[in-house]
């Protein structure tokens, strides 16, 4: 399987693909400074409100909206290790170590977990904290006190003591061998190896290491010069980021479409990853690098409600901020012999389109997927197991529950930034993101209503109606009910047109300002 890294880069936008067989399987876009994300960015906070209730905290970072702090993201133990494994390491939930490769590097005891959060913060409190969660919507930055620190192959975890290996990293011999290197670390500090460290040198590993640790003695001094709300920290720009994330062993090339940020990428690679640094070259084609390799083509099928299957059937997608609903339908297909047969082969085929799209999307949090019912229990049960198969390869947690008599599957799945449907687009100022407008005759048998109204305010004058041109036609076409509302206000009403106005929209005037 061939794969490959493309970087559209202008100073106003980033946009990173990844590709698989020339098929667009992860999308990120960053839009300037304003629109640089805060995920990984490391703040001096101040507490400026306890919620008891909840049990959590907003937290003054200095952005439009306080970042919100649950006591789970305050509080340490065993559990929060385990959590922030797959919440922090970069990779997902594929970098979460297997339960047997978590060790204890020695020293410090964990915090009990069960503490309120009345007891550990206070308002004014200053605290360092770290984005582990992109605003959403209305929604505020989520935030932690367990910062953890990104590098190539390794994740440096702050305030525990444990070690962990990616469960992407299968050899056991491998995984044994950085175990015993993570072991041999005398710096006191936490560590997970993510799945670049497959092959790495024991030089390379300890090196990183050290720098990472560096790296967070000198966060901590920032933060004890900073002066909240303040940020300490910033997590590298989406070049670099992806360069570091999504450019592993498994990627056979990186192609960008900008010098500057070519020599930036290089000479990252010098530091982390020099054996890659060949793989990485400058697009100079005229046609753009997104629209040579069929980028825009995917980008623009990801932005539609309705999502064509080869058989001929379809899914439509459609979220709202809490909630996303994709809806199976059979379309032109018919099948060759039975109709189970038929919804059977439409779900299955349903089921790989919409685990590409969840991760495509960056679609997260509650999901209810409607699949074509199904009579027999087997094949319900076929289908369930199919979308857990395909979703065990998705970075972002899930949990599927099983499918109810009626075709429903509901399932969840861990975002950490926006829909890029959300990003990339806004609701529609016309309907106000209803996606409906009135009917024409809705909107004539509105305006005849209204026209009743204001006679009373122009009593004894001839009126006009201005509409959208569509309306007038309708109206014109249906000339009884003009004929009858003249008859019932004694008087007559002129229609006209204006190709600008909303089809929605109207205006009732007297006839002697009606204009040309």
């Amino acid at each position: 399987m061939s794969s490959e890294l493309l970087i559209n880069y202008r100073p106003y936008e980033t946009r990173i693909a990844l590709m698989e067989n020339g098929v667009l399987v992860e999308f990120q876009l960053e839009r300037g400074a304003k629109g640089a994300g805060l995920l990984g960015n490391i703040y001096q906070g101040r507490v400026i409100r306890v919620l008891p209730g909840l049990q959590a905290a907003f937290i003054d970072i200095g952005l439009e909206k306080a970042a919100f702090l649950y006591v789970d993201d305050v509080c340490g133990g065993e559990r929060e290790f385990s959590r922030l494994m797959g919440n922090q390491s970069g990779d997902g939930d594929d970098d979460l170590p297997k339960m047997e490769d978590a060790r204890h590097a020695g020293g410090g005891e964990d915090r009990p977990a069960s503490q309120p959060i009345e007891s550990l913060l206070s308002e004014g409190q200053d605290l360092l904290v770290q984005v582990s969660k992109e605003p959403i919507g209305q929604k505020g930055a989520r935030v932690t006190t367990h910062v953890s620190i990104p590098g190539r192959r390794l994740v440096l975890m702050s305030k525990v003591t444990h070690l962990g290996i990616s469960r992407r990293i299968e050899d056991e011999e491998e995984r044994k061998r950085l175990r015993d290197i993570l072991e041999s670390l005398s710096f006191g500090q936490g560590f997970i190896a993510r799945t670049a460290a497959d092959g790495a040198t024991d030089y390379e590993i300890k090196a990183e290491a050290s720098f990472l640790v560096q790296l967070w003695q000198k966060i901590l001094a920032e933060s004890a010069e900073a002066r909240a709300p303040a940020l300490v920290h910033q997590e590298l720009d989406a070049t670099l980021k992806a360069v570091r994330d999504l450019f592993t062993d498994q990627v056979d090339r990186l192609v960008i479409d900008d010098q500057g940020q070519l020599d930036k990428i290089r000479r990252f690679l010098t530091s982390f990853a020099p054996e890659q640094a060949p793989d990485v070259s400058l697009y100079e084609g005229s046609v753009p690098l997104f629209d040579a390799c069929n980028v825009e083509t995917d980008l623009a099928r990801a932005l539609n409600k309705k999502v064509w299957l080869k058989s001929g059937g379809y899914v439509v997608i459609d979220s709202t901020e809490a909630l996303t609903v994709i809806d199976v339908n059979t379309g032109r297909y018919v099948g060759h012999h039975n109709l189970e047969e038929t919804i059977l082969k439409t779900n299955l085929e349903a089921v790989r389109e919409i685990a590409y799209q969840l991760k495509l999307r960056n679609i997260g949090g509650l999901i209810v997927i409607d699949f074509i019912d199904m009579e027999k229990e087997f094949n319900r049960e076929r289908v369930s197991q199919a979308l857990k198969e395909v979703l065990r390869n998705d970075k972002g947690k899930t949990k599927v529950l099983p499918m109810s008599e009626l075709g429903l599957i509901e399932m969840t799945r861990k975002r950490t930034r926006e829909n890029i449907d959300r990003f990339m687009r806004e609701p529609c100022f016309y309907c106000q993101g209803q996606g409906f407008l009135l009917s024409p005759a809705s909107v004539c048998h509105q305006a005849f209503r209204e026209l009743e109204v204001a006679a009373s305010d122009y009593p004894g004058q001839p009126l006009t109606l201005t509409v959208h041109s569509s309306i007038r036609d309708l109206i014109l076409d249906e000339g009884t009910a003009l004929e009858d509302l003249e008859r019932r206000l004694g008087r007559p009403i002129a229609i006209k047109s204006d190709e600008s106005m909303h089809v929605e929209a109207y205006r009732i005037h007297p006839a002697a300002q009606a204009g040309p």
